[in-house]
């Protein structure tokens, strides 16, 4: 970590399916300085999560009083439940030299672009739109309807990725996760 100069706050975005997780995984295995923000969400724990690290699980009331306050560098209402990127979390880890990436979903990132023109912008893509759909069928957690949806939907995200400053395509894991790291060494220059 180098404390004396700032972090670079990172938009990490792709569409569903496009194994955007898994890179993450990789690229923080691979570099110390790399920090991923985790955040707030309304919504219960589903199992095996743990508060702190897969969200910041708090109740209505607080998310809206953060909200009246200015805590989010975004939010989004999805389901009924708010998830929001926690603005004091993100400047610490930033103060103290880390990169921080968030990973959030098309419309979370367009607030972000709006708020932050010059963040490092990095939109990852699926190789072609049949790969996207053989990853998503390969998973067998959701039903044809369901599967198609999603496709509908990364078709619509992904006509927003010229918005991104780099897109990068999860063909090759390995190559894009060095694609990823070879875009920050480039940028802390």
């Amino acid at each position: 970590m180098n404390s004396k100069s700032k972090g670079k706050l990172v938009l990490y975005t792709g569409s569903s399916g496009v194994g955007k997780g898994t890179i993450m995984a990789e690229l923080l295995k691979r570099n110390p300085n790399i920090r991923l923000s985790v955040s707030n969400t309304t919504r219960a724990p589903r199992e095996g999560e743990i508060d702190g690290v897969h969200y910041n699980f708090i109740t209505k009331e607080q998310f809206e009083e953060l909200i009246k306050n200015d805590g989010f560098l975004e939010y989004a209402k999805y389901c009924d439940n708010y998830y929001g990127t926690p603005k004091k979390q993100v400047e610490d880890l930033l103060g103290e030299g880390y990169d921080v990436f968030l990973e959030i979903e098309v419309q979370g990132g367009l607030q972000i672009l709006e708020k932050y023109p010059d963040v490092l912008s990095i939109f990852i893509l699926p190789p072609s739109m049949e790969s996207l759909s053989r990853r998503l069928h390969r998973r067998g957690t959701e039903d044809e309807e369901t599967i198609n949806k999603r496709l509908g939907e990364a078709e619509r995200e992904i006509s927003f990725k010229n918005r991104y400053k780099y897109n990068v395509v999860n063909d090759d894991l390995d190559t894009a996760v060095n694609e990823i790291l070879d875009i920050l060494k480039k940028e802390s220059k």
